[in-house]
């Protein structure tokens, strides 16, 4: 199996890479990343003598590059996004750009291809807050931020080329993810680098706002499971059930890195901040997922590479 992998330089993306060259010996994987801030080449420097990878360096809104790019793959997974909220808030031009009209031109790249399975990388913010319960497959797209609208109409463009010109798409979309290779413009990666540099670490609002925590290599193997069993045109949430608000969170990396609440600092919290977010994953759990790591263990991990990789 020859597999496309899109923003595979950035944190899902790099580690989605090193996971199935790992795992699948006769798998080859073709990557193509335009490089942003959020990307390092740094991040798969383990791997880029393997014969079985390439890297090619461009953007997904460029259509011939992304020909070039597909040529003899069967399969493509698009990590390639804007991310962050807080940027999406500031200027959403960008997260348009890339986060729709991008899918669109790898859709249709897909589509003249033949490529036998098209899986888009979405989000859990697609679904808005939810207070009580957790949101299944079915559920209403209501996001509350530039980015959150930009993934949700991403979801929304595919699935159309599903229905419409039966293509072979499948969407997963995971709670927060946390793990090696993350920029540190996110909550445990910044936190965690804030205070091995000594700072302060920001917290929103009350601190009370919910997420659900998935260590980024059960998503990879949630994706994984989605590739090869996954039902074409379905979506499939990935989560853990690691729910925590920010400030049980923030406890947890002060304690790992010996640090009091002295280093917490409260900041206004941000325009349409999400309370809480929560999946149901049984449709998953149906194809034979289940998270493997201990989400304790799993921070401990975290931290652990930030202390020993700080020249990354």
């Amino acid at each position: 199996m020859k597999i496309l992998v899109t923003g595979g330089l950035g944190f899902i993306g790099s580690n989605f890479v090193r996971y199935m060259l790992g795992k699948y010996p006769k798998i080859s994987i073709v990557n193509l990343d335009k490089q942003t801030y959020a990307a390092c080449r740094d991040n798969l420097k383990d791997i880029q003598s393997d014969s079985r990878y390439r890297f090619v360096r461009g953007d997904i809104c460029d259509k011939n590059i992304v020909h070039r790019a597909m040529q003899g793959c069967s399969s493509v997974v698009n990590f390639a996004a804007e991310t962050h909220v807080d940027r999406s808030i500031r200027d959403a031009g960008v997260f348009l750009r890339t986060n729709v009209f991008g899918v669109f031109v790898l859709l249709e790249a897909a589509r003249e291809s033949g490529v036998e399975r098209f899986i888009q990388i979405g989000t859990d913010e697609v679904y808005g807050s939810r207070l009580k319960g957790s949101f299944n497959e079915n559920d209403a797209l209501l996001p509350n931020s530039p980015y959150s609208a930009s993934k949700a109409s991403a979801d929304l463009l595919v699935r159309s080329y599903s229905q419409t010109h039966n293509f072979p798409a499948i969407i997963t979309r995971s709670s927060n993810n946390f793990g090696p290779y993350q920029f540190p413009e996110k909550m445990i990666p910044l936190f965690i680098t804030n205070l091995l540099e000594g700072k302060k670490v920001p917290v929103y609002g009350d601190g009370r706002n919910v997420r659900d925590w998935l260590y980024v290599e059960d998503n990879c193997r949630g994706i994984d499971r989605v590739l090869h069993k996954g039902k074409i045109g379905e979506i499939y949430n990935i989560a853990a059930g690691n729910e925590l608000n920010n400030l049980q969170l923030t406890g947890l990396i002060l304690k790992a890195l010996g640090k009091t609440k002295d280093s917490i600092q409260f900041v206004k919290d941000r325009p349409g901040h999400d309370r809480r977010y929560s999946l149901d994953i049984s449709k998953i759990k149906r194809l034979g997922f289940t998270p493997e790591h201990d989400f304790l263990d799993a921070v401990t991990l975290t931290v652990e590479w930030y202390k020993q990789n700080r020249s990354w």
